[in-house]
């Protein structure tokens, strides 16, 4: 039986969400001479990068053109990320190395980002985008999270049931979304604590305890009625 493991990037291939919210503060002060907080954005963590910057704009009530925003936000993002470069998330790189010489298990990219700032960070791990058969970025969909619909896409790509893909987690809106999608989910506590993060099948401190037959089982089990 053909089954899947799907990762979401920031918080799980690599921790970024520190660099998120500090490029966020910084283009939030630089066009709009604005100070907003690191915290502010937790709330929207995982909601893609439209939502992440325009949820604090309402806090704020500052009007912004999302779109610049979004755009200075990652240059500041860059900008960081050269003087303070990303490594994998610890277990991931051996998680798709032992999905790659499986030949049952498929391997996918499911993110909210967009692809200009997701894939360097992604290719910046050590990973390569040609060892995933999907990659699924906010480019792709026209819902964000909490919405399925970047897990079912997922799925549909994949040529899978929702339940035979194992979707890897970090935010509250992202296991909502996975499993209203039907997917199982296993959420890592990178950015938010486990009491945020319960209605994952799996919640673990780090991916890398977590045994790979321990996820094939998960995949293999009855699916949900």
């Amino acid at each position: 039986m053909k089954w899947a493991l799907v990762f979401d990037v920031d918080g799980v291939i690599a921790d970024t969400e520190t660099l998120n919210a500090q490029a966020s503060v910084l283009m939030f002060r630089q066009l709009y001479g604005v100070a907003v907080q690191p915290e502010d954005f937790r709330p929207f963590v995982g909601t893609g990068d439209e939502r992440y910057v325009e949820g604090v704009a309402e806090k704020y009530g500052v009007k912004i053109d999302t779109a610049a925003a979004v755009a200075k936000r990652a240059e500041s993002f860059f900008a960081l990320l050269d003087s303070e470069p990303l490594p994998a998330a610890p277990g991931v790189l051996g998680l798709v190395a032992e999905a790659r010489g499986r030949p049952e298990a498929k391997l996918a990219i499911a993110t909210s980002g967009q692809k200009a700032k997701q894939f360097p960070v992604i290719e910046g791990t050590g990973l390569k985008l040609e060892w995933f058969d999907v990659v699924i970025t906010g480019d792709d969909v026209t819902r964000k999270k909490p919405d399925p619909e970047i897990y079912a896409l997922a799925a549909a790509r994949l040529g899978l049931e929702p339940a035979r893909c194992v979707v890897f987690e970090d935010a509250p809106v992202g296991v909502q979304a996975a499993r209203a999608a039907g997917c199982r989910c296993v959420a890592v506590t990178s950015t938010v604590g486990g009491d945020e993060l319960q209605e994952a099948d799996v919640v673990v401190d780090s991916l890398a305890g977590l045994s790979f037959d321990r996820l094939e089982s998960l995949a293999r089990g009855p699916a949900a009625p």
